[in-house]
């Protein structure tokens, strides 16, 4: 009994950690204050008020956790609580370091106690915890969508936005550095005198605009309510509802990537099988891996000098080549094959990125090198390995569905 208490006491203790990493980090998205800065210090009544993120956010994130933990328990598998991880670089803005981003966590994970030899089961636990997570996303976004503050409200993060009047957007998004002219001057009155000669905006901001999918813009288009101000990209950060809902959707879609043991993973090996789902899910990592890399390496970095007069690309094509024969040193059991598969991706994303001037996004990479080197590509073959059922088969596409829903190519980013 005394170890189950002290097993219990480190689940809550990580969970209060957590929340107050998270109430932290969701205080210095909201209104830019941050630990350590005189100028805008974080105090207990900034502090109240970043729990307008925490709660929603951490909310999604342990009915997730909750659903893998209760299906697995109707299944009798072995399963412990969820284990918070609380992840926050707040605390360096006593050395003068705010400012760096972070949202107060790296999520939750259970561990299973037990060796799962069900297909069915693999599929009932991998499946519980996405769905479950992306009904109260859902519910957040509805929330933070349908009740939005006014216009005006950006204005306590951004005062300098009131010099442009209403139609802000048009002018500080749409470029990097903003000089101050006469015919500004004319057309908006003197600037205030607290400005510098130039100002930045947009993509130099300290701030970032988050990336779009489709559930996102559904939301924007169809429930916020009409005349209401929807806030731009550069600015979501700033509404606590939709950030949390953004990043539970975020990583709804991480977990349903149908490769490997994610969840989406368990899910498709459940629909298809083992045999097709070795194909299927080595078939997506490269392609994954493909987009994400599209633009880290191009023509452009062979005329940029770097080290000692050095072109920038004798210098990263190598590293970068070296990190993707990394990542698929354990999809074939031939280092050549997965040497030649490496070489195959690099030259396609040289020329297409060189050529074509497609990006994509490099954030991908790291979680590619998770899959690649931690997870696993392929999933494990179960001893009981049992057809789905219809009703499963139907969820299973539609947890899928979900994936694409609420997949964002460029999650995070300056333009």
């Amino acid at each position: 009994m005394i170890e189950r208490y002290r097993r219990w006491g480190i689940h809550l203790i990580l969970f209060l950690v957590t929340l107050t990493t998270t109430t932290f980090a969701g205080t210095e998205w909201q209104f830019m204050r941050f630990v350590g800065w005189d100028a805008h210090p974080i105090t207990w009544e900034w502090f109240v008020k970043g729990f307008a993120f925490s709660l929603p956010f951490l909310g999604v994130l342990t009915i997730h956790e909750f659903g893998h933990y209760f299906t697995a328990k109707w299944h009798k598998v072995k399963v412990t609580l969820p284990y918070y991880i609380p992840f926050w670089f707040g605390f360096l803005g006593w050395i003068g370091l705010y400012g760096l981003p972070s949202i107060g966590t790296m999520g939750a994970v259970i561990r299973i106690k037990d060796h799962i030899n069900s297909r069915k089961q693999f599929f009932d636990i991998g499946i519980a915890g996405p769905l479950a997570g992306f009904i109260a996303a859902l519910g957040v976004l509805y929330y933070g969508f349908t009740h939005l503050p006014p216009k005006e409200n950006i204005y306590e993060i951004h005062p300098e936005y009131q010099y442009f009047g209403d139609d802000f957007e048009e002018i500080v998004y749409q470029q990097d550095t903003f000089f101050l002219t006469k015919d500004y001057e004319q057309q908006f009155g003197p600037a205030p005198t607290y400005w510098p000669d130039t100002m930045r905006f947009g993509p130099s901001d300290a701030s970032f605009a988050l990336g779009s999918n489709l559930l996102m813009t559904f939301f924007e288009e169809y429930v916020a309510p009409e005349g209401d101000w929807v806030p731009n990209p550069y600015e979501i950060i700033h509404y606590p509802w939709i950030f949390a809902g953004y990043l539970a959707l975020f990583f709804t879609a991480l977990n349903l990537i149908p490769i490997g043991q994610l969840d989406g993973g368990h899910i498709l090996y459940g629909l298809i099988g083992a045999q097709w789902h070795q194909k299927v899910s080595a078939t997506l990592f490269i392609l994954f891996v493909f987009y994400a890399g599209l633009g880290t390496v191009t023509m452009t970095d062979m005329f940029i000098e770097s080290v000692w007069g050095i072109p920038l690309f004798y210098i990263s094509f190598p590293f970068y080549l070296m990190f993707l024969y990394i990542l698929f040193s354990r999809l074939a059991r031939s280092p050549q094959t997965n040497l030649m598969v490496a070489v195959a991706i690099f030259t396609t994303q040289f020329l297409i990125s060189s050529y074509l001037n497609v990006q994509g996004y490099a954030g991908w990479l790291v979680f590619a090198f998770l899959i690649g080197r931690v997870l696993g590509i392929y999933h494990p073959v179960t001893l009981i390995n049992e057809p789905l059922s219809s009703g499963r088969k139907v969820l299973g596409w539609i947890a899928l569905l979900v994936f694409v829903l609420c997949f964002t190519p460029n999650p995070f980013g300056t333009s």
